[in-house]
């Protein structure tokens, strides 16, 4: 089968797609695809999640590029993907690999490529990926094995957890929020942001500790996977609850109540943050399906707002080409000019801590004041699992010709990234997902009942329960 790219990398179901031979066929694909790197001289650097077998795999990974000629710094032990874009970024590095298939189910794995900027590598290097790998090249992969490649240097390894850690206590103000006596809980929901907070604030965390079945769910930061983290700060006495996904660049907030902060609120708190707190400038870019609450906050500073199709590495690009202070997607992804154009979910938690410190107010009561201001939004996701991608195409060419949800009139149209239908007041997007089989459907309003009504009938309209 065809090994394509989705949103974030390549991802498939291990031992069914995502086997060894593979994964050495993707990254002979991938350092032919640029041998000829200005930096390439310096080398790359692969990482690792911990997702079964993820270790193994990075080892086979790093030894197909050693074997290339591609000297390889290999990670020494599991890191979170932003690691991975820092030390390419920061060590002068042609790119990045990432072991890791995010928030998916356990079942998945993943790779992921980052560029030397320290960001999601682009659409255009990745079909350049894709055409080598779909011409049915017989690849050689070397002789060398892994122990005799690390023998003789080709692959070295390098303490990607400390460095990662240093870079995040020397940009945020840990004295600060130590001051404070913040309570904060992390759960690390069995991915490899786990031990960090507690290195660097001595932060109680929960699901800090290796386990391949991710305790039965995806490692993904949604409510219905938060159960965990709401019961212990229900019953505990904590400021804050930081919940980061299974390679910890994305990010989930809960309130000192246990209340779930969706990652459109958290998008538009940090962005008010940095600009009245830090006193910072630059654009913002937003990815298709995020909150208009965005908009009203640029339009009340003057800033320059850029609206992209989902996927980080539309963010990632334009954060590299632009003056963007911050720039952020639906699912819980932030990135900012003062650390990396890249998700970093424990950098982002790390921000929210010092926030609390810094202006001395509840995150409930921040909440309060933004929507104050702003306005009250309704923001609500769900996913449809489908049994093939055709019903995918089906349900979007549907929704096309839609003319009323709900009884309130389509009055336009945008399909810059899947079918976004506007009313009055609301909007509704259908999008297939690019790394898994199934439909996302994305409404907001400004009234809850108003935004489940929308997507009951929706629903009713596609014929799913």
């Amino acid at each position: 089968m065809a090994i394509k790219f989705g949103t974030d990398g390549w991802r498939a179901i291990i031992a069914d797609q995502f086997t060894f031979e593979n994964l050495r066929k993707i990254s002979k694909a991938t350092a032919i695809a640029f041998e000829d790197h200005p930096k390439i001289k310096n080398g790359i650097v692969v990482g690792y999640d911990t997702r079964f077998l993820s270790k193994e795999f990075a080892e086979c990974s790093a030894n197909v590029f050693a074997n290339h000629g591609i000297k390889v710094f290999l990670t020494d032990s599991f890191v979170t993907t932003p690691t991975v874009s820092l030390l390419a970024r920061d060590k002068n590095l042609a790119y990045g690999v990432m072991i890791t298939s995010s928030h998916n189910p356990p079942q998945y794995n993943g790779f992921k490529l980052k560029d030397e900027f320290g960001g999601s590598m682009g659409t255009a290097s990745l079909t350049k990926i894709e055409k080598i790998l779909n011409e049915g090249t017989d690849f050689d992969y070397g002789e060398s094995s892994f122990h005799e490649n690390l023998s003789s240097g080709r692959i070295v390894y390098i303490k990607g957890r400390d460095y990662y850690l240093n870079v995040l206590a020397d940009k945020i103000d840990i004295k600060k929020i130590k001051s404070s006596a913040l309570r904060i809980l992390y759960d690390a929901m069995y991915g490899s942001g786990q031990g960090t907070l507690n290195h660097l604030l001595g932060a109680k965390e929960i699901r800090s500790e290796i386990n391949p079945s991710f305790g039965g769910s995806s490692p993904e930061p949604v409510i219905k996977n938060l159960s965990p983290a709401i019961s212990e700060l229900e019953t505990g006495n904590y400021d804050i609850g930081i919940v980061t996904d299974g390679d910890a660049d994305r990010i989930a907030i809960l309130d000192e109540k246990g209340n779930f902060i969706d990652a459109q609120k958290t998008f538009a708190l940090l962005l008010l943050y940095l600009l009245e707190y830090k006193k910072l400038e630059g654009g913002v870019v937003r990815g298709f399906s995020t909150s208009e609450i965005i908009k009203k906050i640029c339009e009340e500073y003057g800033l320059k707002l850029y609206t992209v199709p989902i996927g980080f590495k539309y963010i990632s690009e334009l954060m590299v080409k632009e003056d963007i202070l911050i720039g952020a997607e639906e699912s819980g992804g932030i990135g900012m000019k003062i650390h990396l154009p890249e998700r970093d979910g424990i950098f982002n938690g790390l921000l929210f801590a010092e926030m609390l410190a810094v202006t001395n107010k509840k995150l409930s009561n921040l909440i309060d004041e933004m929507q104050s201001k702003y306005g009250r939004y309704y923001y609500k996701r769900i996913d449809q699992h489908l049994t093939d991608n055709e019903q995918k195409i089906s349900l979007i060419e549907t929704a096309k010709g839609f003319k009323e949800i709900g009884g309130f009139d389509v009055i336009a149209k945008d399909m810059l990234d899947g079918c976004k239908l506007i009313l009055e007041k609301a909007w509704i997007l259908v999008r297939a997902s690019g790394t898994e089989p199934l439909i996302r459907i994305y409404c907001e309003t400004i009234d809850e009942d108003f935004t489940d009504k929308l997507l009951s009938d929706i629903k009713s309209k596609f014929k799913i329960s």
